[in-house]
């Protein structure tokens, strides 16, 4: 079924999905949980899930999702994991029996929980990155600089404008480019080397971008100005996207993901006019997300309750 240019949509078992082997650039796998709770919108709504399961059976049901979805899946594609960190365990022993590369992005979903007694306040997910090789689509997203990194980092000031400082110095615990260099009268040899060859530093220094330490024993850095960064390199920390029940986006499924999630995810292992397929949709926003960016999508979910959510989704959507 299409429901926009972008997107189209199946109703069936996620296992009997058919479509050729190496055919997706990316997966967005968000499964029950293993959480031994039964999800609903709300006491009165029958919308939502089961999920309570013993370990044997949601390990056979995560493995055998998981062959049906890497063989889906390009080989210079990436599988998204999303779980819960307290049911994160068996996921994790089965995606590293697959991928050779399993990377965990922890997201910070909400804020300190103070209706919690009993045990410490959950607030982060797990989103496992998975891939096949080391030539896997990468692209870098920057995440808003927030106040605290701003006040922090850009605290020097020249006639260019405020910057923050980039080591130049390599760790001591590695080997870097050994040479001396010399400015503004002062020669710098770092025991541990260098991280950039000299010709780069002496393009840098010629340009006036690198600091110059006051103290007799300072390391050189480089002047990364803030005008001239539009952001911070994504970490594997995520504390900047907030869930839905904190944020302002409309609830349409009991575990519903906000869109911002999605399409970091999909800026970040996809380009425009690529392939991702969500096999387990729920209320439909990785279709949503990718119809905004420009990638091709198909959902998929078996409970035809999500089918419903999903179809109003994008009648909402096309209105």
């Amino acid at each position: 079924m299409k429901l926009s240019d972008y997107v189209s949509l199946n109703h069936g078992d996620s296992l009997l999905l058919d479509y050729p082997e190496n055919h997706f650039d990316m997966i967005y796998f968000d499964p029950p949980f293993n959480s031994n709770r039964d999800y609903k919108m709300s006491d009165t709504s029958d919308v939502g899930f089961k999920d309570k399961w013993n370990d044997d059976d949601y390990e056979k049901f995560i493995e055998s999702n998981i062959l049906k979805l890497k063989s889906l899946l390009k080989e210079t594609g990436t599988l998204f994991f999303h779980i819960s960190s307290s049911c994160m365990f068996i996921p994790e022993k089965v995606l590293r029996g697959h991928f050779k590369f399993v990377e965990p992005i922890f997201w910070k979903k909400c804020r300190s929980k103070n209706n919690v007694k009993h045990k410490l306040g959950s607030v982060v997910d797990i989103i496992f990155k998975c891939n096949m090789g080391s030539k896997s689509k990468f692209n870098l997203v920057e995440q808003d600089k927030d106040e605290k990194y701003l006040s922090s980092c850009f605290k020097n000031e020249d006639y260019r404008g405020k910057y923050s400082l980039g080591h130049l110095v390599t760790e001591k615990t590695k080997i870097g480019y050994k040479y001396s260099i010399t400015v503004e009268g002062k020669t710098f040899e770092p025991v541990s080397g260098w991280r950039i060859k000299k010709d780069k530093l002496e393009l840098l220094i010629n340009d006036d971008r690198v600091h110059v330490p006051v103290k007799k024993n300072g390391n050189l850095y480089k002047k990364i100005y803030l005008e001239e960064n539009s952001g911070k390199p994504c970490t594997d920390l995520w504390d900047d996207i907030h869930s839905i029940s904190q944020g302002n986006e409309e609830r349409k499924y009991p575990t519903a993901k906000p869109i911002k999630l999605l399409e970091r995810l999909i800026q970040i292992s996809t380009d425009e006019g690529d392939i991702v397929l969500d096999p387990m949709s729920g209320s439909g926003v990785t279709g949503e997300a990718c119809d905004n960016l420009k990638r091709h999508c198909v959902l998929n979910d078996l409970n035809l309750d999500a089918i419903n959510i999903i179809k109003s989704r994008f009648t909402k959507v096309q209105e």
